[in-house]
């Protein structure tokens, strides 16, 4: 450009161009002024807008959980599970099973309540109480109540196989309740997992079916049902305002049932049964279902299902380790099978 004569009046002239520092650069000659905003966009020269960091997002800008964080959570939950059977063996050295049902679910009401009040968390819209009843029904009464008798008559280890059938069960009702249709290969993979678990319970129990079993397909059909519900809740709201309110919703009939259990059953503590209170309690009951939902919501309810084939045998290692129970000899061929089933699950199109 060649420069005016001084009788040019002074202009303002626009520059578009980019620097790698992002700052803002002035320009003065002969008379001319300018203010050149370089792009921040980098030194490619064209405007960008990146997300915030750690944040992922989807192509339609929604944000997005991760694939493996959502297993993780999953498989977190089932290892907190896996432990509330012989927590509850240890349980019942210091109290009656209704007593240990009503004080666990009470505990971990006011536990669940503290979080709810000191987050502000408000209330519940009225279209999600129904659902929340039915998850308080199945996870908080149903299921610790039903299992809590079974184990009365039956070994940590037996229970824990039969058990292993919630997957098969949870994926059902999943199906029914969400309208969804995992693949063949999917239903292939559960139901071989379940036929393993079934031989395995059948080969245990010398083929016979006790009350203890009729207390745990029981418990089966309210906690499948219990988690598919409070797995879709968890798509609406974070998962531990779902086992929160659901825990809240029972605090009433729990602390009415604890005073009526407390005076009628025995209590004798000690060591053993004020550790497995308070995991059944604080563990089972709120950090473990807490997990589980977060990880249903972010990988699905059928798959995440399916990692609960593994927990009948993290309760068999921790029968030995923790109770002492001797372990069948079909459990590490049972765990190889299980082990494949959750492998070919988790690749499946759910």
């Amino acid at each position: 450009m060649r420069a005016q004569d001084s009788a040019t009046a002074t202009r303002t002239i626009a520059v578009t161009t980019t620097d790698r520092t992002g700052g803002t650069v002035r320009i003065g000659s002969s008379g001319t002024t300018g203010t050149v905003r370089t792009s921040e966009a980098g030194s490619s020269g064209g405007a960008s807008t990146a997300p915030a960091r750690g944040a992922a997002t989807d192509t339609s800008g929604s944000r997005t959980d991760p694939l493996p964080r959502g297993t993780l959570l999953a498989a977190l939950g089932v290892l907190s599970f896996s432990l509330t059977f012989p927590s509850t063996v240890w349980g019942l050295e210091s109290f009656g099973p209704w007593s240990l049902v009503a004080v666990r679910s009470t505990l971990a009401a006011l536990i669940a309540g503290t979080f709810l009040l000191v987050g502000r968390v408000p209330l519940p819209e009225r279209r999600h109480w129904a659902g929340l009843a039915v998850v308080a029904g199945g996870v908080v009464i149903g299921f610790p109540l039903l299992t809590t008798l079974a184990l009365q008559t039956s070994t940590t280890s037996h229970a824990a196989v039969v058990v292993g059938l919630l997957p098969l069960t949870t994926a059902a009702f999943a199906a029914l309740r969400t309208g969804r249709r995992p693949s063949r290969t999917f239903w292939f993979a559960a139901v071989s997992g379940a036929v393993v678990v079934l031989a395995f319970t059948v080969q245990q129990s010398g083929g016979a079916v006790s009350q203890g079993d009729l207390y745990l397909f029981g418990a089966l059909l309210v906690c499948a049902a219990g988690y598919t519900e409070g797995g879709r809740l968890a798509r609406l709201m974070p998962g531990w305002h779902v086992i929160g309110w659901a825990l809240i919703l029972c605090l009433p009939l729990m602390a009415a049932g604890s005073a009526v259990a407390l005076s009628v059953e025995p209590v004798h503590l000690n060591a053993h049964g004020v550790i497995g209170l308070i995991w059944v309690a604080a563990g089972s009951t709120f950090f473990g279902l807490y997990v589980w939902y977060r990880g249903m919501a972010s990988i699905g309810i059928p798959k995440a299902s399916q990692l609960q084939l593994a927990q009948p045998l993290l309760t068999l290692i921790w029968s030995v380790a923790l109770l002492g129970e001797t372990l069948p000899l079909a459990a590490p061929l049972a765990a190889v099978a299980v082990l494949v089933c959750i492998a070919v699950t988790q690749r499946a199109k759910s």
